[in-house]
Formats: C-alpha cells, structure tokens, sequence
C-alpha cells in the first residue's frame, strides 16, 4: 500500500510540475509578445492577452466632437491560446495612405486580412479599419502585427494616463444608468462590452467575447453631452429589428458589414453613432441590445 500511495503521489507531483510547466510556458509566451510590441498587454477574461496602439496623432472630428482615440480610433490585437498554437485578431485604425501597406506587411507576415472597411461616417480625416487574424506561433504572429504598424504613423508608447472629471463622471452615470450595463474607464471614455449568449468559433477554434466579440459600445464626454460609437454583433434576424431600435431613439447606423471569413455562426457587425443627451443615448442602445441574444 505504501508502494502504491508513493506511486500516486509522485504521479500527482509530476502532473503539477506540467501545469506549472505550461502555465509558466503561456506567461513566457505572452513575455516575449509583449516584449516585441514594447508593452505588457492587458490579461482580459477567456485568457486573453491584448495590446493596443490608440491613434494619438490624429485629430480627427465628425461635426464639431473631436473623437477621443479610446472613442474609435485605437489599433489593437489581442491574442489567445489552444494548446501550442495561437491566435491573433484585431483590427488597425489607419488613413487611407497606410492601408495597403499594412496590407502588404500582414500578408508578408502570415496573417489574413479580413476586412477593410469604413466604421465611421462624415469623419475628417477619413479613417480605415483592416481586420486581420493569425493563426501559429505568438512570436511569429507579433512580428507581423509589428511590421505592419512600421508602415504608419501609429504611436508605439503609451500616452500620459488620463481620467474623466466629476461632470463627466456624472453624465457617464447617466448613461449607464439607463443602458443598465456597467462599464470600465478607458482613460475618459467609458467602454461597455456584453457577450453574446453562443459560443463563437472560426475556422475551429473559439473566439472568448474578449477578442473583439461582444456588443461593444464606447462613450465619450462632449460639451453638454455625450457622443457614442461602437459595433453591434448580430445574427441575421437580429439585424433590422436592431436598425429599428436604433433609428427610432435617433442612433445612425453608420455600417453593417463582417469582421471574419468563417466564423460560426455566421455573424454581422452593425457600427453607430450618436451625440448628445447621456440618458437618452443609453435608453435608445438599451432597446437596441434588448433585440440581441445576450448574456
């Protein structure tokens, strides 16, 4: 008997040294991508590692808001793990001069790009947005994504930490408050994100809500108000009753369009923009996320 108890000891020792082992080897993963983009990354749930590059030098208004980059224009990749593989999404907000050369360098760097397509509307100066993903090696996956960076003007370091003021924070309550969903603080933009209620693959592998999957909506504070944007994640039948909701609380429907190649289910990604009243912005996405299978 003691024989046998020392036997499974030892196994039960040797399965935690290959968790730890694992475990150390993801975090050492992760170690070197950040070290190739000159950050840490952020750890999001569903064991998700993700890195941004907000579009700080850009001055880009839609009437007279001056879009916050947290609001729309932030760059960012974010990476998962099966196993030995990765993989790598996200999408580059860029000016119509950078886009095929970001193109060129992802394809060199052995990513698939995904979309290129408008998110805004009226915006000056126009602004891009190439979706990519890559599957493989992490380090592989983050040279590419580096490379294509190279081609813009995009900022590598991060910009001084910034926070919204106590009328923002008031206005932020408001919203919030009617939309029904907390969020968390992106410097001064206020982000709230819902998962859908299915689980989401492509091509095999399962997308965590983390990556870029979830109802997304952005806010920032404007003289008076609030301005929004941000994508709904919709199946078919949920796309126009979603249009409805929006037009008939005064939100645009800025584009409608995919974000992948073969995800299942198939899903469309609705864009919007709204200025003005917090509450009354909040109370018109409410009963637009009320036609959507959510979590």
């Amino acid at each position: 008997m003691k024989r046998t108890g020392s036997k499974i000891m030892a196994a039960a020792v040797t399965a935690l040294f290959a968790i730890a082992a694992a475990a150390g080897a993801a975090d050492s993963g992760w170690a070197e991508v950040g070290k190739i983009f000159g950050q840490e990354g952020k750890a999001l749930p569903g064991g998700v590692q993700k890195y941004g590059w907000p579009r700080r030098d850009l001055r880009v208004m839609i009437g007279e808001v001056r879009v916050q980059p947290a609001l729309a224009l932030g760059s960012w990749a974010a990476f998962h793990s099966e196993g030995e593989r990765a993989m790598a999404m996200g999408d580059l907000a860029l000016v119509e001069s950078e886009v095929n050369p970001v193109i060129r360098a992802l394809r060199k760097g052995g990513l698939e790009v995904l979309a290129v397509h408008n998110h805004l509307l009226s915006e000056s100066p126009r602004v891009v947005y190439v979706h990519f993903i890559g599957k493989g090696d992490a380090s592989t996956l983050a040279q590419g994504i580096k490379s294509a960076l190279a081609r813009t003007e995009t900022p590598m370091l991060a910009g001084p930490p910034s926070a919204p003021g106590p009328a923002e924070k008031n206005r932020f309550a408001a919203f919030a408050s009617a939309l029904g969903r907390e969020g968390t603080f992106s410097g001064t933009v206020l982000q709230v994100a819902v998962p859908r209620a299915e689980a989401i693959t492509e091509g095999g592998m399962e997308i965590p809500p983390s990556m870029g999957m979830a109802e997304s909506i952005n806010v920032q504070a404007t003289s008076g108000g609030v301005a929004t944007t941000g994508d709904f994640v919709l199946a078919a039948d949920e796309v126009n009753p979603v249009i409805d909701a929006l037009e008939t609380h005064g939100i645009a429907v800025t584009a409608l369009h995919s974000h992948m190649l073969r995800e299942s289910p198939r899903l469309f990604f609705m864009h919007f923009w709204a200025a003005g009243d917090a509450a009354k912005i909040g109370e018109g996405l409410k009963a637009a996320l009320s036609k959507v299978a959510t979590k």
